[in-house]
């Protein structure tokens, strides 16, 4: 008969409807259960893309044995970490102090209390991998919670007391200055041969590759572009990228990004969209540089693959897509043998994407060494030289055989896609997509950006108030990323439509984060401040890094500072200096991991960019319009107004400068203005050079 896991909504639960464990989902039944039966809780926390949670799913808790064990000496519960993100975030922390180490499977021990004793990740059945086997650390552990219960709960309040009394994050006073140091800390962990920061495994990091390419913009130290372009172009040319499907797999297993971890997030995938579209537009990059080219291939596949597989039609975009498709699979779906790649590829495209992509008969994956994970370490002009062939001919076979490559790829098995549609990681998407659809001049991607943000203002509704629930059909509510995700959303669609409609929304959502989240130790709590819940949930947790999300304090103090650039009200300016205030003394010591909150910091001490079309809804306008968000220019403010009277709402310096001559754009830095522009050219160009330096 089917678990309790049987109904949940999370695909990940429902995965192990079947398995022979008596699971519980987090929820008040799990826990009164433990305590009136006095029984240890294990806790299994994982995600339904993660290769590991299935493995460990099918070689322990698919197994009768096991199961008979974990029925008569624990209560167990199983949680998705895409859904809880509150449980999941506390138990990393218990875990991790520990052990050194967190991820997923992340497997947990507690008291009935919710109180962790022990943990780890992945265990095997037997011991092996350098790890303790599953089954005798079931018996093992039981035994002691059974024969000496005040044992387990001493070393759980010893971890819980240690967990309390974590380092705090130290209040300080914005300054440029810190920006300058993170900026040197982040270029001493550049890996300048391979691109990218720090050694193996390796993240992409794309907020520490914004923070730097406003760094550049700011100071034009051209190391900082080094390391921004050097990071972009080895995710781009690596097998971290999905060369024939489009989008980035979660990350590198090695500092060459060739092998990666072959799940896809949606997340990921935005914010590598922005970092793309940011870095294509950037005034580094002359639009006729191959990195342009390059880049702009990145940004088609990411939106490809967005629209051919994770969105719905009638609004949002989905969670994630599995890495693989069975447990001995890994990444199967996106690999290819020479003979595989040679039986559909007719002779020439053969030997263009044999050397393109590195297909040998050798190829990199560990559990199947005659598999080849696509990546391009070899130049078109290069491989045309090979096969003194002319580059445009080699260029028609390599996209030839991609195409014949992912029409072959469609036949396999897919691996599975989460249709969860959870609030902050679509909002991210949402703003991407309203950048590339300017980038790329689709104004279909524009729609249905501004079709998934109405559904989930629709959908997603917490209550009475502007709060937002953490996915739509969830009963989950009040994480802070979902509020400050979809705040930053609401900015950007007010920018692109005009609609004073999205602006008030995004005031409403942060008064409410204001009001609800707010610690009295400064900061905002990811969830509100009158906690409630089972175990650990009772802990305060003030999110500033970026894990590998953005960090929502980061993440609302832009939003903040961009509230205050659109209303000139105070009111946000003092609630963006009090949240920054609380942590700039560690922000510069965070590094890349505090890039987001780094990028609020550079919004308080830098001078905006107001950008002010006047003008119609006719197609001049919105040409100028397109060519302001598809300029990169860091801290710019947008507006758009037309000529209807109301001048008297425009900034005063934009008033004495209006002619009657429509339409026209108004740039303005600081306290300095350009010539109005009446051109997109006359606008880019003041967009790239007017007040810098």
């Amino acid at each position: 008969m089917p678990n309790r896991l049987a109904d949940q909504q999370s695909a990940y639960l429902r995965s192990a409807k079947d398995q022979p464990v008596e699971w519980h989902p987090w929820n008040d039944e799990a826990f009164e259960r433990a305590r009136n039966e006095d029984k240890p809780i294990l806790l299994d926390i994982g995600a339904v893309w993660c290769h590991w949670c299935h493995v460990m799913d099918h070689e322990s808790y698919e197994d009768p044995a096991v199961a008979r064990v974990l029925n008569s000496d624990w209560i167990c519960v199983k949680v998705d970490r895409d859904e809880r993100p509150d449980v999941d975030v506390r138990y990393q922390r218990a875990v991790q102090l520990m052990t050194g180490q967190g991820g997923w499977p992340l497997t947990a021990f507690l008291t009935p209390d919710g109180s962790v004793f022990y943990g780890g990740t992945y265990f095997p059945p037997d011991g092996r991998h350098g790890r303790p086997g599953f089954r005798a650390l079931l018996t093992s552990l039981a035994r002691l919670y059974r024969e000496r219960p005040e044992d387990a709960r001493q070393q759980a309040a010893e971890i819980t007391r240690h967990l309390a009394h974590q380092p705090e994050t130290l209040p300080g006073t914005v300054s440029p200055t810190i920006l300058s140091t993170a900026a040197d800390g982040m270029a001493r962990l550049a890996d300048a041969r391979n691109g990218g920061f720090g050694s193996q495994p390796k993240f992409p990091h794309p907020a520490a590759c914004d923070f730097l390419l406003a760094r550049w913009f700011d100071t034009r130290e051209p190391s900082l572009a080094t390391i921004v372009l050097g990071t972009l172009d080895g995710m781009a040319r690596g097998g971290m990228r999905d060369h024939l499907g489009g989008g980035f797999h979660r990350y590198s297993v090695d500092a060459e990004w060739i092998v990666p971890h072959f799940e896809k997030m949606l997340y990921d995938n935005a914010e590598l969209l922005k970092a793309y579209v940011h870095a294509a537009n950037t005034p580094t990059i002359d639009p006729r540089h191959p990195l342009a080219e390059r880049y702009r291939d990145v940004i088609e596949g990411v939106v490809g693959w967005v629209m051919d597989t994770m969105a719905d039609p009638s609004g949002g975009y989905y969670a994630s897509q599995d890495a693989d498709v069975g447990l001995e699979d890994d990444g199967d779906y996106f690999t290819w043998t020479i003979d595989e790649a040679r039986a559909v590829l007719d002779a020439d495209e053969f030997e263009v994407l044999r050397r393109h992509y590195d297909i040998e008969e050798s190829g990199e994956m560990r559990h199947d060494p005659r598999r080849n994970v696509l990546w391009a370490p070899r130049t078109i002009e290069e491989i045309a030289d090979d096969l003194a062939k002319p580059a445009s001919d080699t260029q028609q076979l390599l996209d030839s055989g991609r195409r014949t490559l992912r029409r072959a790829r469609d036949d396999r098995p897919t691996p599975f896609v989460d249709r969860t549609v959870y609030t902050a990681w679509n909002a991210m998407m949402i703003s991407a997509m309203l950048e590339a659809s300017a980038t790329l001049k689709r104004p279909q991607l524009e729609r249905h950006a501004l079709t998934t943000l109405e559904r989930l203002f629709r959908e997603a509704q917490h209550g009475a108030g502007p709060a937002l629930l953490h996915a739509l059909g969830s009963e989950l509510g009040g994480i802070l990323d979902d509020q400050v995700q979809a705040a930053a959303a609401a900015i950007d669609a007010f920018e692109v439509t005009g609609e004073r409609r999205w602006l008030t929304r995004a005031e409403d959502l942060m008064t409410h984060v204001w009001e609800a989240y707010r610690s009295e130790s400064g900061g905002l709590c990811d969830t509100p401040r009158e906690r409630t819940g089972e175990g650990f949930l009772v802990q305060e947790v003030r999110p500033i890094q970026d894990t590998p999300t953005p960090s929502p304090n980061g993440v609302a103090g832009i939003v903040l500072a961009r509230l205050h650039a659109h209303t000139d009200d105070d009111a946000w300016r003092a609630r963006r200096d009090e949240l920054l205030g609380t942590f700039a003394g560690s922000a510069a010591e965070l590094s890349i991991f505090g890039a987001t909150l780094l990028r609020a910091i550079d919004w308080a001490v830098m001078p905006s960019t107001h950008v002010v079309v006047v003008g119609p809804d006719d197609p001049e306008t919105r040409e100028l319009l397109r060519m302001a968000r598809s300029s990169y220019r860091p801290r710019m403010v947008l507006r758009w107004f037309a000529p209807d009277g109301a001048e008297d709402s425009l900034p005063v310096p934009i008033q004495a400068m209006l002619d009657g001559s429509f339409p026209r754009a108004y740039v303005c830095s600081g306290v300095q203005c350009a010539a109005p522009a009446a051109t997109p050219e006359e606008l880019a160009t003041a967009l790239q050079t007017f007040a810098v330096g």
